[in-house]
């Protein structure tokens, strides 16, 4: 029967009467990510893996590897891999020279892969990626991680020629950002997820962005397991959590659940919770937070650094604490501005040699001191996007590179590029006038996002 069924973190399978699509494949229950700080929160049933195995098709919506995984990705050549259209073409540079047979999406195209299935990929600045895919006539929105961010006008046009929709998204209370952060005078800074936002309001809100009518949450299902990491599990999200806030006009598919797109019949079947008992060393996946780094290594760091424009010219310095030694890289901007990472050499190394640096970041081991800055993405060196999203996945590092860069996706996104950035004007307006998640500061965002939408 033409149906789908999601599992694992970010996984939707889709059949037409037999096992068709796979998304994001990662088989976390057996293959860690970020270094082995992550594991899945339950295990994929058996028959489910066997079903992914099945599928003809393999599409990955971005690099992070909870959802494109080095190791799960061995388990699928012989499959058609499939990739959104990404300036700078990283993951199909990466893959297609080892055996694998990558087909790269037209953006915003509809794409048949059977008789009752389309696809219809989207492609979002921050190297992440959206699918939309229509079952017999019902369409499921996977948002993944991307959110709708310079897309969501586009999404509600294709909505609205849908009696059926449902979108699956990345919610939770963000402990899958960095949050492993500190003040100059090392003081823990207390993550918004401690605060248990609720996560009910940011499915209605993502429900008004895309114009569905259903949710299924998604992408939201893992767990920590290093001994340096596992901290950071006090801050994940529990599966009562969806529900809290959601509006009665949207009907909640429980996580896990498949749907059968002729009858809408809803099964969820059990998964079990995957239990991590002893926490495991970071020395079983090559950290160990006494080696030093040796000078080929600092030349290496340096090198890294050395294009990264935008960050160079806001930062006074970034220094690199590895051993209990301290290297630091000075840089153009206000020399009290800048930024210490404390980890080991062993995964900051792959990261720089291999680009990843995102994923040392969500990782939530490496300890990170905020100098002269309120975050770690603060405005205009925006850390994380110059060097982990348009750097190292978009392959754009000076400032020339990146404005060719970001006007290709600006092309791409037409009116909601522009409404998106009145919104993050917007935002700042907000903040100076109210904290986040006060009682006035929702109100005024409700308001206005009534308002632009």
């Amino acid at each position: 029967m033409p149906k789908i069924a999601t599992t694992g973190n970010a996984t939707l399978i889709v059949y037409d009467d037999a096992p068709l699509l796979a998304t994001d494949p990662w088989i976390g229950d057996e293959e860690p990510a970020y270094f082995g700080s992550w594991v899945l929160s339950h295990r994929i049933p058996q028959n489910l893996k066997d079903d992914i195995a099945a599928c003809p098709y393999i599409w990955f919506s971005h690099g992070h590897p909870d959802h494109l995984n080095p190791t799960s990705i061995e388990r699928f050549k012989g499959r058609k891999i499939l990739l959104a259209d990404h300036v700078g073409s990283r993951i199909y540079k990466d893959i297609s020279p080892n055996g694998f047979d990558v087909t790269i999406l037209p953006d915003r195209q509809w794409v048949p892969i059977s008789d009752n299935v389309k696809i219809h990929c989207i492609t979002t600045k921050i190297q992440d990626s959206i699918l939309l895919i229509d079952v017999c006539g019902r369409l499921f929105i996977n948002l993944n991680d991307a959110g709708t961010r310079d897309c969501s006008r586009y999404i509600r046009s294709i909505t609205r020629n849908y009696k059926d929709s449902c979108v699956l998204p990345l919610s939770g209370y963000g402990d899958a950002d960095m949050i492993h952060l500190f003040e100059e005078d090392g003081t823990f800074i207390v993550p918004r997820a401690a605060r248990r936002p609720s996560v009910g309001a940011q499915l209605n809100n993502l429900c008004k962005a895309t114009g569905a009518r259903t949710v299924l949450p998604f992408s939201s299902f893992h767990q920590y397991q290093r001994d340096d990491s596992i901290w950071a599990q006090a801050y994940t999200t529990p599966f009562d959590a969806f529900q809290n806030g959601l509006s009665p006009d949207i009907e909640l598919i429980p996580p896990f659940s498949s749907v059968d797109c002729r009858t809408s019949a809803v099964e969820t079947p059990p998964h079990e919770e995957l239990v991590v008992g002893t926490p495991r060393p970071s020395t079983d996946f090559g950290d160990n937070w006494s080696d030093q780094l040796e000078p080929k290594d600092v030349a290496a760091i340096e090198a890294y650094f050395a294009r990264k424009e935008a960050v160079r010219k806001f930062l006074g310095f970034v220094t690199f604490k590895v051993g209990g030694r301290e290297h630091t890289i000075k840089m153009d901007g206000r020399k009290t501005r800048g930024v210490t990472f404390e980890v080991p050499r062993g995964s900051l190394m792959t990261s720089v040699d291999y680009r990843i640096f995102d994923d040392l970041l969500i990782g939530n081991f490496m300890k990170t001191t905020l100098h002269g800055l309120q975050s770690l993405n603060e405005s205009p060196g925006e850390f994380n996007y110059n060097v982990a999203k348009y750097g190292d996945n978009g392959r754009a590092e000076t400032e020339a590179e990146v404005e060719k860069y970001l006007a290709e996706y600006r092309r791409r996104s037409g009116i909601d590029y522009f409404i998106n950035a009145l919104e993050d004007q917007s935002r700042n307006f907000l903040t100076r006038f109210a904290k986040q998640d006060t009682p006035i500061y929702k109100m005024m965002k409700q308001l206005y996002v009534s308002l632009v939408r």
